[in-house]
Order: C-alpha cells, then sequence, then structure tokens
C-alpha cells in the first residue's frame, strides 16, 4: 500500500493544468488570426489589377504558409475579407476542422478602422507596452457599430491581452462574449470553447472547463486525443474518478488507430483512477501496460504493491527479487519487504543469505528487528548454528525476555544446554515473555539434560503452578521422582 500512496503523488501530476508558457504560444495565434485569414486572393484598387499574394491558413495539423506581409503595400487593403473557417488554425495541434472547412465556405469581414485599431493594439503589446495596447482595445468595446464579428475578434484581443497580464477571470468573460456572438465562424466558436476550457483549468474551475469541454465535444466534427484526456482531468480533479475511464480509453483507442502505443499519462491517469476507486484489480492491468510500454523503477514498484494487495503474492515477490538484483532495492523497508517475501513462500534460506548480505556490507542497519528476522530466516531454514548469533546480538539489543526464549530454542536444538539454560534464566529475568511457563519447561529440559535434577526439579514445580503447562510438569517430576528411586536404589545395592 506504501508503494501505491506514494505513486500517487501523482495527484498533481495528473491534473495537467495548461501552464502559461502553454497558452502563449496558444495565444500567439490569435493576433495572427488577423492575418491569416483576413486577406484573399483579390483585385484591389490601387493594386494595377493584380492578385496579391493572400495570407492562408492550412487546416491541417499545426501548418501554416504565409505570404510574406512586406510584399504588400499601404493601398493593398481595399475590401478585406477573412475566410472564418480558417482563424485560429494554431489551436492546441488538433487537426479536426478540415472536413468543416471544406463544407463552409462562409465569409466576414472586418472595416478598415477596425481592422487599423486592432493592429494599432496588436503591435503594442508585442512591443510590451501591454497597458497601451490594452487601453485601445477596451475603449473599443463601446462602439456600437461593430459587427458581431468585428466583436467577436474584439474580444479575441483581449481574451490575450488579458491572459498576458495574468487576468484570468477577464480572459474567461472575454471568451463568453465571443461565444454569444451570432452566426459565429464554425471554428472560431470551436477553438473558443476549447480555451475557455482550459482557461477553467487554470482558475481551477473544474466543473466549467468539464462542461465546456463537453460543448466543444458537441460541436467538434471529430474529437481529438488531447480534449479526451483534458475531460479526463477534469473530471479527476472533481473526484469523479469512474468517470475518467472512458475519455482515457478514448484518447487510448485514437492513439492505438493511429498505430501509436498509449502515451504514458494517458495510462498514469487511468491507473490514479483506479488507486481513487480502490479498484487495485484494474490498477494492477493498468500497470501490466505501463511496465510493459515504460519499464521504469518506479512502475515496477507500483505494479508489485498492486499484486500485494490483490493478494498475489508470489508476483509481487517475483518483481520484488528483479528489481533487487538489478540494484534498485534502495529502502530498508523494501529489502526487509523482499526477506517477509520469500519466507512466506517458503524460501527461508533465500531470505536468510539476503538479511545476512545486506548487514555485512552495511545496506542493512544491525537493529534487533532486523538481527530477529535474519534469525527467524536461518531458523525456519533449519540452521540453528547460523540463528545462534544475530538471535544473542539481537537479545542484547532487546529490552524484554523473548528474544532470549528463542536463543534458548536454537541451543536446546544444537545440545547446547548450558548455555540454553543461561539464556532461559536471563529470560525469564527479564520478564516481557508470552507463556513463562513454557520457559520453564524449557529450562527444567536444560537442567535435566545437564544432570542438575533438583535445578531441573525446580523448574518443573514452577511450571505446575500454571495450569497450562501443570500436566506436562508434573509428568517431568514424576519422572524425575523415579530417576531419583532408581539411582538410589542401584546406589544401596552396590558393595560396600
Amino acid at each position: 500500500m506504501e508503494d501505491i500512496q506514494s505513486a500517487q503523488a501523482m495527484r498533481d501530476r495528473v491534473a495537467m493544468r495548461p501552464s502559461k508558457p502553454a497558452f502563449a504560444i496558444l495565444f500567439a495565434g490569435a493576433f495572427a488570426s488577423l492575418h491569416l485569414g483576413l486577406m484573399g486572393t483579390a483585385s484591389l484598387p490601387g493594386a494595377g489589377g493584380r492578385d496579391l499574394p493572400g495570407y492562408v491558413a492550412m487546416t491541417d495539423a499545426n501548418s501554416a504558409i504565409v505570404a510574406d506581409p512586406r510584399n504588400a503595400s499601404p493601398n493593398d487593403f481595399g475590401l478585406l475579407r477573412f475566410v472564418g473557417e480558417h482563424l485560429l488554425g494554431f489551436f492546441v495541434g488538433d487537426a479536426h476542422a478540415a472536413d468543416d472547412a471544406r463544407k463552409t465556405r462562409q465569409t466576414a469581414a472586418l472595416s478598415q478602422k477596425v481592422y487599423e485599431k486592432l493592429t494599432e493594439a496588436q503591435a503594442l503589446v508585442e512591443e510590451g507596452d501591454v497597458q497601451a495596447g490594452l487601453g485601445i482595445l477596451e475603449g473599443m468595446r463601446g462602439n456600437a457599430r461593430l459587427t458581431p464579428y468585428e466583436t467577436a475578434q474584439l474580444y479575441n484581443y483581449l481574451a490575450y491581452t488579458y491572459f498576458t497580464l495574468e487576468r484570468y477571470a477577464d480572459a474567461i468573460e472575454a471568451y463568453k462574449v465571443i461565444l454569444e456572438q451570432p452566426d459565429l465562424p464554425a471554428a472560431l466558436a470551436q477553438n473558443s470553447l476549447y480555451t475557455l476550457a482550459q482557461l477553467y483549468f487554470t482558475v481551477e474551475d473544474y466543473r466549467s472547463a468539464v462542461d465546456t469541454i463537453k460543448r466543444w465535444f458537441a460541436a467538434a466534427p471529430e474529437p481529438t486525443k488531447t480534449a479526451w484526456l483534458l475531460l479526463a482531468q477534469g473530471y479527476y480533479q472533481l473526484g469523479q474518478y469512474a468517470s475518467v475511464i472512458e475519455p482515457v480509453d478514448q484518447a487510448i483507442a485514437l492513439m492505438q488507430a493511429q498505430g501509436a502505443p498509449p502515451e504514458e499519462r494517458l495510462l498514469l491517469l487511468k491507473r490514479a483512477a483506479f488507486y481513487e476507486l480502490g479498484d487495485y484489480q484494474s490498477l494492477a492491468s493498468v500497470m501490466q501496460q505501463i511496465v510493459a510500454l515504460y519499464p521504469r523503477k518506479g512502475h515496477w514498484m507500483t505494479l508489485a504493491a498492486a499484486y500485494s494487495e490483490i493478494g498475489d503474492t508470489r508476483r509481487q515477490m517475483v518483481i520484488m527479487e528483479m528489481l533487487f538484483e538489478a540494484g534498485d532495492l534502495e529502502r530498508t523497508e523494501q529489502v526487509r519487504n523482499l526477506a517477509n517475501l520469500y519466507l512466506l513462500h517458503k524460501t527461508p534460506y533465500k531470505a536468510a543469505r539476503l538479511l545476512s548480505r545486506q548487514m555485512d556490507t552495511g545496506k542493512l542497519e544491525r537493529t534487533a528487528a532486523n538481527l530477529r528476522l535474519l534469525a527467524q530466516a536461518w531458523q525456519q531454514a533449519h540452521e540453528d548454528s547460523e540463528a545462534i548469533a544475530p538471535l544473542a546480538e539481537a537479545a542484547e539489543l532487546s529490552e524484554g525476555g523473548e528474544l532470549y526464549l528463542r536463543l534458548a530454542q536454537s541451543q536446546i536444538n544444537l545440545g547446547r544446554y548450558a548455555d540454553a539454560a543461561a539464556s532461559l534464566e536471563t529470560a525469564l529475568a527479564r520478564g516481557g515473555i508470552k507463556r513463562p511457563d513454557q520457559a520453564r519447561i524449557m529450562l527444567g529440559l536444560a537442567w535435566f539434560e545437564l544432570d542438575r535434577l533438583a535445578k531441573a526439579r525446580e523448574a518443573f514445580a514452577a511450571a505446575a503452578a500454571d495450569e497450562r503447562s501443570r500436566k506436562t510438569a508434573q509428568q517431568w517430576l514424576d519422572f524425575i521422582a523415579s530417576e531419583r528411586a532408581r539411582r538410589a536404589a542401584l546406589a544401596s545395592a552396590q558393595p560396600s
């Protein structure tokens, strides 16, 4: 669970709100759009009847072929025309407007005066005098003679300028005005909706961001991967985690249809949603995709943690072992986790060798807990002689007597009864033992094996005081009594 949680520091990462630099690039197209659509190839008065080089906005991908504006003279600005469906071809790299552009041949116009005002404001903003440019634009807002199209263009410029000044609320309001205009060119309406959704992300108004991008989906002829991702991010920020999955899958399907693998950020967003839903089975499935495409340590760790959550500890162990062999298990708890997995799956010798090597190289501290785990591994591997040293060291570091009891067990298994008796007496003196009656049974046995029958009888008698060990202790007491009688009889039968 801990590794999954640490991986979910992605809460901030998956939001992926559009940054100011990204918007600056996007909004740069707002000024360019005036030129990109304003001039067609028209024969204008004063131009000698020739066709002027036009500004042509390409509708596929991000490309634009723009004739050099220096070729045009001041007299070239006669009947200015704008092809509406070509407006704002800059928008986030999505190439969905081509079919719509072919179907629509709507035109819109800016008057000479409006055009000159807008270009004057543009020049000031681009030269860094943003306030002066803004003053011109805001001064145009009260002009009742503006056509709906001119109003849309004015507020398009205002939106950019407000964004430059980080006046995001004003930029949002400007886009709302654009979208209120009648007979708005389809491409301008779609691009305005999309950019407005991104602005809502910037101000963390995720409800409005989701509602706006859904309006864009209703208008867009071909939804794009980027738009699906934006919708999924909005749902995630709203805590509607179940709603995240479908738009992410839609974005992935678009990529796969183009022969491209799913982007890592798409899969990570899906993973985050499944984590929040507590659906670890699905989380593990997504992580399998991620490690196949982007096999990084952190992703493998998350997959291992997911397997742990669904109880597939064998696969968890395999991954952890692979990471250890690659040198990617650096934290103490990760090494201990692998050792415990070895113990769980009945490979205690691997656990013991792992812990021993890590301690010998100084990568794992010789704490009481680590030494105890090492001794436990050796004991389960039936290597009691190897367990003695770490158990003795751990017992010295501990406060209670429990580890001395475990040490005594290994010593008895090795026939080291004197050492076992000493360890058991220390264990009983320190206290904190769960079953002191059993410790006294073991002590009686050690003394008996050392032929210290009086001490053995004393230990068994103390154990008999506990009802849980009374029967066993009494059997030993009876046996010691009979042994003493047997020895007395033998002694009396000896010739003097």
